[in-house]
């Protein structure tokens, strides 16, 4: 994927340089201006382990086993996408500063590994999980996020139709995804959910070219962001209890339309 993306930027950086005239400043002369942009998301966790994870997870209310011992616990990239707009501040020649709330759509996975269950099932009403046990379950934390990212943009002077941008700063995000996906009141242990805190803070930094055409300016950027703090809802369950701590992280590639 990041050679895919590194290809059409390089295409787009050539044809721009190359083929086209020297079109104005236009939204760069104005002191505010505004914007949209796509995004494709790569979402995942970074976990901290507790000191127990490797333990089996027992029923806090009638004691039995719940779960193998754990062998591991990863985060694989999910993929999600976005909708943004762009306010635009002009400080200077080289500095702006930038607010893009966006609408984003991103799906999160944790994936439990265990120790597979006996061969030969136990007695009923033992605490011994029966034979059959998956010993591989992902969950996922389906999100709806606001996000409200604002950033110091800072530019490189303008060659022809092309300018390079570095750009860091944080962002507010908010789910606001249905409470449904996360009532499993009632439900086995087992089928538990994998919550999230509902908003978070977290800083990000990233890079990009301003490629400059007759009416419009668009940008090429790939942004990464880390949350400043744990995100995880710790409530006791087999899901929740082997982390300390799991922050998340996006790799995002946008297009900006100014």
């Amino acid at each position: 994927m990041i050679k895919k993306l590194s290809l059409i930027i390089s295409f787009l950086l050539v044809t721009t340089i190359t083929f086209a005239q020297n079109w104005g400043g236009g939204v760069d002369d104005e002191d505010l201006h505004f914007g949209f942009s796509f995004q494709y998301i790569s979402a995942e966790y970074k976990i901290l382990k507790a000191a127990n994870w490797r333990n089996p997870y027992f029923d806090p209310f009638d004691g039995k086993q719940v779960t193998q011992p754990m062998r591991a616990i990863s985060s694989p990239p999910s993929v999600g996408f976005g909708l943004g707009f762009v306010v635009n501040r002009r400080i200077s020649e080289n500095f702006d500063l930038r607010a893009t709330p966006s609408l984003i759509f991103s799906d999160r996975v944790m994936r439990y590994e265990y120790e597979p269950a006996p061969e030969v099932a136990q007695p009923v009403n033992t605490s011994i999980i029966p034979a059959g046990f998956q010993t591989s379950i992902d969950k996922k934390v389906q999100a709806t996020m606001f996000e409200f990212p604002l950033a110091i943009k800072i530019k490189s002077n303008r060659l022809n139709n092309f300018r390079a941008y570095w750009l860091g700063g944080a962002k507010y995000s908010i789910d606001i995804a249905s409470k449904k996906k996360t009532f499993d009141e009632g439900e086995t242990p087992i089928n538990k959910f994998l919550k999230n805190k509902r908003n978070y803070l977290s800083y990000e930094t990233g890079i990009g070219f301003d490629l400059y055409f007759e009416y419009f300016k668009m940008s090429p950027e790939i942004k990464v962001s880390y949350s400043m703090n744990d995100i995880i809802q710790h409530d006791n369950t087999a899901f929740a209890n082997p982390l300390d701590k799991a922050k998340l992280r996006h790799f995002t590639f946008s297009l900006f339309f100014e």
